[in-house]
């Protein structure tokens, strides 16, 4: 089914069907090769979509390859955030989200105009910004850090400068625990990891004695208290291919398990429960993108990234600054 570009604008890729007998796994491929372009994705896409990704990974690894690939186009699968990102890292290059309303419930959490008004009010401090948050966000912020390098980034600061911690706050209290600071937190949250129900872990434990509870940091105190490891996502996932173990209870999105399985497929990966009967630990957002999106995101070249120079320029300064101390660190080559 041939679809012009002006229908995909009109319409919107909602609303536009894909030939059912198109493979679109070899049509990816083609697209890549012809047009110069890498797709990104991170580990809670579907699995179809990082079956079909050049390179998988967490927020702070998705960041580096934004910055290192000679591409011409950039193939974000991922949320609007992430996008945002790998343009303000390649200005020159094309970059593309293959729904734009895949946004992030943290990053929503920190209205710009909001968060400046409380940055003024507490201008003696420095702020450090989580990447999971609009690019107007960073540009308010000094230095930006990602779950794997957070405590590096603290640690990095001189202790007697207070500091104000965003949009995270249960990342942030956990921040505060691990590096002994008393950090000024806002007060955001990710909806998937303040989710998960303590009792229905708990549960899951009795049944499963054996298995370890691994979780993120964005998950509340409570869940942290019983988790056996606490880590970033790709931290999660090394962690399942070294430790001795078989089993375990993995409290963070969903679509890390995919990526267990394939690298461990002799363990039982168990997601941890939400505290209702829904699917409440896959991201809604994240799970907007579909194979059949990102197919037509890459031969239509759209929907595109765009960004004001002058934002863009006042939000890779604290990215800088944190690929600055992530080398110092030795956290990136």
């Amino acid at each position: 089914m041939n679809i012009s570009r002006e229908a995909v604008l009109e319409k919107g890729f909602l609303d536009l069907a894909v030939d059912p007998h198109l493979d679109l796994f070899a049509e990816i491929e083609r697209l890549k090769k012809e047009k110069n372009a890498v797709v990104l994705a991170h580990y809670y896409q579907e699995p179809d979509i990082q079956d079909v990704a050049d390179f998988i990974g967490d927020s702070l690894g998705l960041a580096q390859k934004a910055k290192e690939t000679d591409a011409e186009i950039i193939v974000f699968a991922g949320v609007h955030f992430m996008a945002e990102t790998a343009k303000i890292l390649n200005p020159s290059k094309k970059v593309l989200l293959p729904d734009l309303k895949a946004g992030c419930s943290l990053a929503d959490s920190a209205p710009a105009p909001l968060f400046k008004a409380f940055k003024d009010k507490h201008h003696d401090h420095l702020v450090i910004s989580y990447i999971n948050c609009t690019a107007d966000i960073k540009a308010l912020s000094d230095i930006i850090c990602t779950s794997s390098n957070a405590v590096k980034i603290i640690e990095s600061v001189p202790p007697e400068q207070p500091i104000l911690f965003a949009p995270d706050k249960n990342l942030g209290a956990w921040l505060n625990k691990k590096t002994g600071r008393n950090m000024l937190l806002w007060n955001g949250a990710c909806m998937v990891h303040e989710i998960f129900s303590l009792e229905k872990i708990t549960k899951l434990k009795l049944r499963h004695p054996q298995a370890k509870v691994l979780a993120h940091p964005e998950c509340e105190e409570a869940v942290l208290a019983v988790a056996d490891f606490i880590g970033s996502t790709t931290q999660i996932l090394k962690y399942t291919e070294t430790d001795p173990g078989t089993q375990y209870i993995v409290a963070t999105e969903t679509g890390i398990l995919h990526q267990m399985q394939q690298n461990s497929p002799h363990k039982t990966f168990i997601p941890a429960p939400p505290n209702n009967s829904c699917a409440c630990n896959d991201c809604p957002h994240m799970k907007l993108n579909t194979l059949e999106k990102l197919y037509l995101c890459m031969e239509h070249e759209t929907p595109e990234i765009l960004m004001e120079e002058s934002l863009r320029l006042a939000a890779k300064k604290p990215m800088d600054r944190m690929l600055e101390i992530s080398k110092a660190a030795g956290l990136i080559g």
